[in-house]
């Protein structure tokens, strides 16, 4: 990050954790000097609204009133997307002050979003851990979770992330049977989304179901169950996850085989 020169113009993003800085619901924006930003460090890391989107460096303490970035989930994805890269790269930037590798300061890289040690030269890049998130379908029915986190509130898809030495199917495979003792066939790539908490990236699947019976991991699961898709369902994750995503396309997916078999049932008779 460099120094912020007082006629510099954009938006400013302030980070601590998973939470961001909005003053009356939006990003601060005007100039470095009227904002009394000057002094601090910052960075460019994309475009919000036709403006400059700047990183500013992260402080404690600071005053300011921070905001969770889930609460942001109905933002468009491309400004969700970057709020989490500001997130992300803040976390980064906060852990890897010191090289892994030596132990010597690092330094942040002006020609990438890296830091290299002062001493060994070693460089590092934003660390991001893959996980995967599969819905599971059982003719018309959905297999959806109440994780302990939640316990008593939402249902939502399963996810668990990749190990080392993995692929993604294998890991929707072993994190299924892990938390439910359920094994799924079909697998089909859906989509992902960064998730910056702190920094995470889903990967989602759709998934049949191939056989077993619903027996829950405790240390993971509250409950498991299997929901039809024109029946009540419990509560469920926001707009905006990935998850909802998932959920809704496979709700879909169940009532077009619902519709099918009332079709081939009606060619029967």
């Amino acid at each position: 990050m460099k120094l912020i020169e007082p006629d510099k113009q954009g938006f400013w993003l302030f980070t601590q954790a998973s939470s961001i800085h909005w003053v009356d619901g939006k990003l601060p924006f005007g100039r470095a000097d009227e904002l009394g930003l000057t002094g601090l460090h910052a960075m460019r890391i994309g475009e919000w609204a036709g403006q400059p989107l700047y990183l500013v460096e992260s402080q404690t303490d600071d005053g300011r009133a921070y905001f969770s970035l889930r609460d942001q989930l109905s933002l468009p994805l491309e400004q969700f997307n970057l709020l989490s890269r500001g997130v992300e790269l803040n976390h980064f930037y906060q852990t890897h002050q010191f090289c892994g590798k030596c132990g010597g300061k690092t330094e942040q890289m002006s020609d990438e979003w890296a830091v290299q040690c002062q001493a060994c030269g070693f460089r590092t890049y934003p660390v991001i851990c893959p996980s995967i998130i599969v819905a599971v379908r059982r003719g018309s029915q959905i297999l959806l979770a109440n994780h302990s986190r939640h316990k008593g509130g939402m249902y939502t898809t399963l996810a668990g992330f990749v190990e080392v030495g993995e692929t993604f199917e294998e890991a929707v495979r072993r994190e299924v049977y892990e938390e439910t003792h359920i094994h799924v066939q079909n697998l089909r790539y859906f989509g992902s989304q960064p998730w910056a908490f702190p920094n995470s990236q889903m990967v989602g699947f759709l998934a049949d179901y191939a056989g077993g019976e619903i027996q829950i991991q405790p240390e993971e699961i509250h409950d498991a169950q299997w929901f039809a898709y024109d029946q009540p369902l419990p509560e469920l994750p926001p707009h905006g996850t990935i998850a909802r995503k998932l959920i809704e396309a496979t709700l879909a997916l169940c009532q077009q085989h619902h519709n099918n078999e009332r079709f081939y049932d009606h060619i029967k008779k």
